[in-house]
């Protein structure tokens, strides 16, 4: 019961996931991003060691279709999973098993995979991709983001007895360092997306701030004055 986007920037080569879902702390299970090597999720009934094993082949400069077929080779119980395998030029592989449970899906665009499972129909993928094609002239980030609100707007989720709102989403992007460039997760929230775009557009006010912060210690800006600061902006912008 989960909607997700995974795909490589072509503008940066940067990779991310955009993820949300009915079940909780879903951050936990996206470990399949590298700088500079791929992206891979796999979700539906998660098995995570798929994850580190896609990225590994994908280091090794494997095609996203031969790792497909390693994951099945590797996994008794690869028809219950839902997969996207993106290298690190863009190319893909995606798979969506048959025995994942209510409406399951993906498609896929230029170096992009929108899948989900239990969801309202294909809509939901349909409006994920979409989004995040029509949004090329934001940043990586935000499209990720504008992606998965798509696919809240256009229906989400259903159970037996109706629609299920997402209680934990995540954004997360890898560049040129080993370290996440963005990372933001809700673990638990009765609107999760809403959580996470209001955790972003703070997180946006604080970007320059901890970049330079690292860059030079010696002069940095205590924490507390930059927080007095944006609040003094803030109401200053509202007068």
């Amino acid at each position: 019961m989960t909607f997700t986007i995974v795909a490589r920037c072509p503008k940066s080569g940067q990779v991310g996931i955009g993820i949300a879902t009915y079940s909780i702390c879903v951050g936990l299970y996206c470990n399949g991003l590298s700088g500079n090597v791929g992206a891979t999720m796999t979700q539906a009934f998660v098995n995570q060691g798929n994850n580190p094993l896609a990225l590994r082949l994908l280091a090794q400069g494997y095609s996203p279709d031969h790792v497909m077929a390693e994951l099945k080779a590797n996994d008794p119980n690869h028809e219950y999973r839902q997969i996207a395998v993106i290298d690190r030029l863009g190319r893909l592989a995606a798979y969506s098993g048959p025995k994942n449970r209510g409406w399951a899906g993906h498609v896929t665009g230029e170096g992009y995979v929108s899948m989900g499972n239990v969801l309202a129909g294909k809509p939901v993928v349909d409006a994920i991709a979409k989004a995040y094609e029509d949004s090329a002239n934001l940043s990586f980030e935000r499209r990720l983001l504008a992606a998965i609100e798509a696919g809240r707007d256009a229906g989400g989720q259903v159970g037996n007895d109706g629609h299920l709102t997402e209680r934990s989403a995540a954004v997360m992007v890898y560049g040129d360092y080993d370290h996440a460039e963005i990372d933001l997760r809700v673990d638990l929230h009765d609107k999760a997306i809403e959580e996470l775009r209001r955790a972003f557009e703070e997180y946006e006010l604080y970007r320059g701030y901890y970049k330079e912060r690292s860059k030079n210690p010696k002069d940095a800006m205590p924490q507390y004055a930059f927080v007095q600061s944006l609040a003094k902006g803030k109401k200053e912008a509202a007068q």
